[in-house]
């Protein structure tokens, strides 16, 4: 009778000690047969029921320990922890050495609600008790000791008062009665994606369009070739909308159960998904991509051969023929010996988001963060932090380029149906960096004629290239601006000029996004450009450390054309006097003459000249028209 008890009240069969005053042997026959009743509504998931059975049989015999814990139990499987809790409390109040191994389930829905010292100190009332205790039991509540203790600490680490969890459901033109899941987003916040579960059964792929700030469309299946009679889950579509990544599993032309796909959007919608081959996928399972904002890295989860145990999260490039790269396993800094899924890379190519239930947190499996170093290596994974990660288990996460507001999937208590999506403000100290973007076209200067070229972006204090890529045939290209640094901006094709600007978005975060549509000169006689990442201090001619990310271009530009010869212009605004700007003209441009030839470039094909205020392109009358004036030109003096 006793086990048989148990086996409802517990998930994990214990075994309790009889103690005085409670004796399950003398509870009413009456609530017994309650309780028994309850016993299978509960094993038949109709918890309603079974609650209403316990609650008849407490009423009868109002000292039934044993129905006072299995409503303990039945609440916290419902989540409704202050429920849990009371119940468990009155069945403490009869008996504290029959009920003192029910102290692990009873912390943990003290936990469920936050309450992680009470959650602490239950666990150490059963831990410190010299009583018969169950292994397992034992090793749970060592387990979650040290759970609640990291919740303890990381509050009185992460004191941001003000923060509010407070997911917002979506609303009705995303969520149904069905399940909906692995939200996404493109760049511009104009189109979210989404999986939903159709009969129960099979998965395919929706969509909304934002229709104003708050609103949205209804969702739409994607039109085209992707969603199939099989199940297509696990998506992420590209920042700027083109491609589609997702799941399949168990098809004609998969390497293992679950493999990778990609789909490309058309003027008739998605195309046929393809298989992404042998290199990305395995005999094994893959599942979870994501892309860069680049689209020349492709993240996902693999329980390939060879990892540190469980699934691990790896990174495909791009390579320069256009094929992904072998896949790379992020290493121990990440992957451990549990379970690492769900990699999520945010628009600043920077952040990386993943769930993991090795690192330190609250139970099951938590969202944690890592950032990008200089190097290229990774930081230490940063658990997000209660009442975002809880005591259960944590999915997928997407997080939009203004780097606070984010989407989930849950079953919180106004859901639709199912898992919805919804929508919550990102705690301050965890969110990734803010992005802007930069779109536009790239063109022939002379005939107009679209142009597919390279599109750089490179970190000024680094020196290192943040983003880098492709326009695609008719030369359109977006590419993301993390707000935080200062970037050089450079765009390359063969056969042209490249291109220089600049973004200086240390200091400042404008809230606009940029346009700029680019007129490439052909590489020809007179060509030139201005060198816009060239940089000196005020009067002086010594090249700043900025400076080299765009020297160094204009070096393999002149490797790569070997015959041609250039000038290198100096001109200052008019500030001064003019015998002291011409001076400071002639020796700036002489500083980067200098610098090319210690990159080995021979003297003969270039020539320094100062023009000093001569030749203005903008009014002195303003600081704008200062600074523009204020430059390093390129030109082409033969071929």
């Amino acid at each position: 009778m006793k086990s048989f008890l148990l086996f409802i009240v517990f998930c994990f069969s214990l075994q309790h000690t009889f103690s005085q005053p409670y004796d399950p042997g003398k509870v009413n026959k009456k609530a017994v047969q309650l309780f028994d009743q309850a016993y299978e509504r509960a094993q038949d998931g109709n918890y309603a029921n079974a609650l209403g059975l316990l609650l008849q049989a407490i009423k009868t015999d109002d000292k039934y320990v044993d129905a006072y814990l299995a409503l303990g139990n039945i609440y916290g499987k419902m989540k409704n922890y202050k429920s849990s809790i009371e119940f468990y409390e009155k069945a403490f109040v009869i008996d504290s050495n029959y009920t003192l191994q029910d102290k692990l389930p009873y912390s943990v829905n003290l936990a469920g609600l936050g309450e992680f010292e009470k959650a602490l100190s239950a666990v150490n009332d059963l831990l410190n008790k010299k009583a018969p205790r169950n292994p397992v039991t034992l090793e749970n509540a060592y387990k979650r000791k040290r759970s609640y203790e990291f919740a303890i600490e990381y509050a009185k680490n992460n004191t941001e008062k003000k923060y509010v969890f407070a997911p917002i459901n979506m609303g009705d033109s995303i969520n149904s009665a069905e399940s909906e899941y692995f939200p996404c987003l493109t760049i511009d916040g104009k189109q979210l994606a989404f999986t939903r579960k159709l009969n129960g059964r099979n998965e395919d792929f929706f969509y909304s369009n934002k229709i104003d700030t708050g609103h949205w469309g209804i969702a739409k299946p994607m039109e085209g070739n992707v969603n199939t009679e099989q199940s297509e889950g696990a998506q992420n579509i590209s920042q700027d909308g083109q491609w589609l990544v997702f799941t399949g599993c168990y098809r004609r032309d998969g390497f293992g159960g679950c493999d990778l796909y990609i789909s490309y959007k058309t003027e008739n919608g998605w195309s046929e998904a393809i298989n992404l081959g042998g290199k990305i996928n395995s005999d094994q399972w893959e599942a979870q991509p994501c892309l860069s904002p680049d689209k020349r890295e492709l993240y996902f989860t693999s329980r390939r051969w060879g990892g540190y145990g469980g699934s691990d999260i790896y990174v495909s490039r791009m390579q320069p023929n256009g094929k992904w790269g072998e896949p790379e396993n992020l290493g121990p800094g990440i992957n451990t010996t549990a379970d690492e899924q769900c990699p999520f890379i945010h628009a600043d190519n920077q952040t990386l988001y993943f769930t993991s239930g090795f690192w330190p947190g609250y139970g099951d499996e938590d969202l944690f963060y890592v950032r990008r170093q200089p190097d290229g290596s990774w930081s230490k994974p940063v658990n997000l932090g209660y009442p975002i990660n809880t005591i259960d288990r944590e999915g997928t996460l997407f997080i939009d380029s203004d780097g606070k507001t984010a989407y989930y999937a849950s079953d919180r208590s106004d859901s639709k149906g199912g898992l919805d999506i919804y929508s919550f403000e990102l705690r301050e100290n965890v969110r990734p960096y803010k992005t802007l973007w930069v779109k536009g076209k790239v063109f022939d200067k002379k005939t107009n004629k679209n142009l597919s070229s390279t599109v750089e972006l490179i970190d000024l204090s680094s020196k290192q290239p943040v983003t880098k890529v492709e326009t695609d045939n008719e030369g359109e290209y977006l590419i993301t601006l993390p707000v935080g640094k200062d970037y050089a901006f450079n765009v390359n094709r063969k056969g042209y000029l490249f291109y220089s600007d600049n973004f200086f978005l240390k200091d400042k975060t404008p809230d606009s996004v940029y346009e700029k549509n680019i007129g490439l000169q052909p590489l020809e006689t007179n060509a030139s450009m201005i060198l816009k990442n060239i940089f000196f201090d005020v009067n002086k001619f010594e090249l700043k450390p900025a400076s080299q990310a765009e020297l160094d271009i204009l070096v393999q530009l002149l490797t790569d054309n070997p015959s041609i010869k250039i000038e290198i212009g100096g001109h200052t605004d008019n500030v001064g006097k003019p015998s002291d700007n011409l001076t400071l003209s002639i020796n700036r441009a002489k500083a980067v003459v200098n610098y090319l030839v210690s990159k080995n470039i021979q003297t003969q094909r270039l020539l320094a000249k100062g023009y000093g205020e001569t030749k203005p392109i903008a009014d002195n009358k303003t600081e704008e028209g200062k600074a523009q004036n204020r430059r390093t030109e390129m030109k082409v003096i033969s071929q």
